[in-house]
């Protein structure tokens, strides 16, 4: 018998998500608000379920044919569930918690049902979220202030714990994911990230009343920084992720920690530095706020720093060129508090083609 073909991407999937792009745009939205501490935390724990739908749905398209009537359907479902999450989170803490909580429940429950055609039972993560972080999602909603939060954290916490304490049994079930298929999707949802980069460059610049020297340098900045968030990711760690998941002993594992749980750091600097852009576009001549300041210099750090993390857990090999650069990234942050804003953008995409050049040399001569 001949190799299987490749497992590809359909455009069914490509289609659900238009749908969180418009998600991520809304999260972003909610951190351009409010900056701080709690500003952040909030954002995350809104974050983190529109992130466990787009991974439930890419796990049940990778098991399964989805190009049917059937699937196709159930996909769009949820889509419009994540479509209705999007449209809540602007107001997810004021009046529009109830549609918030009862749109993630609605998916979770689609998402189960599609997912029973294949994997039997309700002690995983597709059952949990369906019966125990659903409900909590929509309880939350009827609830005020930090009782709401404390619900939600509470859920979002259950949702990412689920993977890693029932590991053993979703390994004893000897689930098998098809490797191709899987990393290709994570890398299309970084670039959905990577698109609201692209749109908080664009955005404060076409508002201006007029495209100066400081404004046209500070998105040639901007710009290049995210061309060199993109070669990070794509030009190495998208095909050594794809290596590790096709010849993994144990692929779940391997699923679990290098794709489901290190693109929620990835996604999560990605937005954080998109926020960071968005504000240092807009004022280009001005000092950063510290707030924006430890969103464009934090989330750069954040984002190379889980490439250390993923490429030892991977290989067992530490990554000395991007935890390096994530070092210096944070060394030249109180820098940054005292440049302006276009020299910040600048600093930080010198940081990151001088990384993706060292990459590149290195690679050449290995």
């Amino acid at each position: 018998m001949g190799e299987q073909p490749e497992k590809r991407v359909t455009w069914a999937e490509l289609f659900f998500d238009l749908i969180f792009v418009f998600a991520i745009t809304q999260v972003s939205a909610l951190l351009r608000a409010d900056h701080s501490l709690e500003g952040i935390g909030r954002a995350l724990v809104v974050f983190i379920p529109v992130y466990w739908v787009w991974v439930a749905t890419s796990l049940h398209s990778n098991r399964q044919d989805i190009e049917n009537p059937l699937d196709r359907l159930g996909v769009f479902s949820v889509g419009l569930c994540a479509l209705f999450m999007g449209l809540a989170l602007p107001q997810a803490y004021g009046d529009r918690g109830i549609l918030f909580g009862g749109a993630y429940w609605v998916s979770r429950l689609v998402i189960q049902a599609l997912v029973l055609r294949w994997q039997y039972g309700w002690l995983n993560g597709f059952g949990v979220a369906a019966a125990v972080t659903g409900p909590m999602l929509l309880l939350g909603g009827f609830l005020d202030g930090t009782a709401r939060i404390a619900l939600w954290a509470g859920a979002a916490l259950v949702d990412t714990a689920v993977p890693l304490v029932l590991r053993r049994r979703l390994a004893a079930a000897q689930v098998r994911f098809e490797p191709s298929h899987l990393p290709e999707r994570f890398g299309l949802l970084v670039i959905v990230a990577l698109g609201e980069s692209i749109v908080a460059i664009g955005a404060p610049a076409t508002e201006s009343h007029g495209l100066g020297v400081a404004e046209l340098t500070a998105v040639s900045g901007a710009f290049v920084l995210a061309a060199g968030l993109w070669w990070v990711y794509f030009a190495f760690a998208a095909s050594a992720m794809r290596f590790a998941v096709a010849t993994s002993a144990r692929q779940v594992d391997t699923v679990r920690e290098v794709l489901s749980y290190a693109h929620i750091g990835l996604i999560g600097g990605v937005i954080a530095v998109a926020v960071g852009m968005h504000d240092a576009v807009a004022h280009p001549g001005h000092h950063l706020p510290a707030g924006v300041a430890g969103l464009l210099f934090g989330g750069t750090a954040l984002y190379l720093g889980m490439f250390g993390y993923t490429r030892w857990r991977m290989f067992r090999l530490v990554s000395t060129t991007r935890i390096g650069t994530a070092a210096a990234v944070l060394a030249v942050l109180p820098l940054g508090l005292h440049l302006p804003a276009l020299a910040s953008l600048w600093l930080l995409a010198g940081l990151l083609t001088g990384l993706n050049a060292l990459e590149w040399a290195r690679a050449r001569r290995s």
